[in-house]
């Protein structure tokens, strides 16, 4: 039986430096089939209930399995208020490389919940301009908020938030998945418009699989057709859950998800 090993790493850039918690599950050998990178989604972390079952999965397949937390998230460092789809996108590409690097390592498939989503089709990007990282066999995206912070949050503010944004730096969101609220700020939305994929075609560079509830209050599905239309390839699946939320966290859409992630 395999171990998960807690380990953590030190990313400086961009600065302040953060100290980024890892759960890396090695694999039992390559004829497993390909590893597995979780990436979460935001306010979320690596022992989510999908995240679990992810992993559990991974074991008992005997595949690798790695899971980290961005900083401001879990058990990772960093204040949340410092967060932006960069400077995650930075911590998700020093785990990549740190842990899926060099000829050991076969390929990985990228299981990206919400906008981990978005996070993934970033990192796999910027894989294909790195030497020596291992190769993505495929990605599975749940509910994937791509370019979220400007379709689904910005354009969708009432001009009192926004101005609140703009004077303050920040507005304080109530959340419907935790007592605590939680701050939207200028710098996650500004730095955000560096990142946004739905303006032109995106390439993801391997096969994908999308997992979208119909009911989903936060990424509708509508976002998910558009997501669909933008990418330049025909080897991607999208399936839509009639009753599923945002979270697709029961037992039978958790069923569904890990199918998905047995086709590669």
């Amino acid at each position: 039986m395999s171990e998960v090993r807690l380990t953590s790493l030190i990313v400086e850039s961009p600065p302040p430096a953060r100290t980024i918690a890892v759960r890396a599950r090695e694999s039992k050998g390559k004829d497993h089939g390909p590893g597995l990178v979780w990436l979460g989604g935001f306010k979320s972390d690596m022992i989510g209930s999908k995240a679990l079952a992810l992993d559990a999965w991974a074991e008992a397949q005997g595949r690798a399995c790695l899971r980290f937390d961005y900083s401001g998230h879990g058990e990772s460092g960093g204040d949340f208020k410092d967060g932006t789809i960069g400077r995650w996108l930075e911590e998700a590409v020093a785990v990549y490389t740190r842990f899926c690097q060099g000829s050991q390592f076969g390929p990985q498939v990228l299981v990206g919940s919400s906008m981990g989503g978005w996070l993934a089709l970033l990192l796999a990007a910027r894989l294909r301009e790195l030497k020596d990282a291992a190769p993505l066999a495929g990605m599975v995206l749940i509910a994937p908020a791509v370019d979220f912070t400007e379709e689904l949050m910005w354009k969708q503010f009432s001009d009192p938030i926004k101005r609140e944004i703009e004077d303050k730096g920040f507005w304080t969101r109530p959340s419907d998945y935790s007592p605590e609220s939680y701050p939207i700020t200028r710098q996650l939305i500004e730095e955000a418009r560096n990142h946004l994929l739905m303006g032109g075609l995106i390439e993801p560079g391997c096969p994908v699989h999308i997992l979208q509830g119909v009911q989903d209050p936060d990424v509708p599905w509508r976002h998910a057709v558009e997501l669909v239309s933008r990418f330049s390839r025909d080897d991607v699946v999208l399936t839509l859950i009639k009753d599923g939320d945002h979270r697709l966290s029961r037992p039978e859409v958790i069923e569904r998800l890990l199918s998905a992630v047995a086709e590669f």
